[in-house]
């Protein structure tokens, strides 16, 4: 049974930093890419940072220089390290993969940031 379970969200102030886990089991978590989208409230769910199985990285333009996506393969687990958070970066943040031709989407982990 796949699975993807978020963790690390919180409340942060302007400026701060949280790290986001993504754990992932019931796949060959190695052999996929994983991504990032985030959802606030009203608006729609938008992609954030994705990273191939080797490694590549993209990232939407929003977060480019602030966010970082990495993998550890031996704990199957994808992070996204954010930084310089701002308010419009406030959104429930979800882990996506797409596997067997099923996209598996976690529940989601929730930043909010304010001072």
């Amino acid at each position: 049974q796949v699975q993807v379970v978020e963790s690390g969200g919180g409340l942060v102030q302007p400026g701060g930093s949280l790290r986001l886990s993504c754990a992932a089991s019931g796949f060959g978590f190695s052999n996929y890419a994983m991504n990032w989208y985030r959802q606030s409230p009203g608006k729609q769910r938008e992609f954030v940072a994705s990273i191939t199985r080797v490694g590549d990285t993209n990232y939407a333009d929003s977060v480019k220089g602030r966010f970082t996506i990495s993998r550890d393969n031996a704990k199957n687990t994808v992070y996204l390290q954010m930084n310089s958070l701002k308010p419009e970066d406030a959104a429930v943040y979800f882990c996506r993969v797409l596997t067997g031709g099923y996209l598996y989407w976690g529940q989601g982990t929730q930043v909010t940031v304010s001072s």
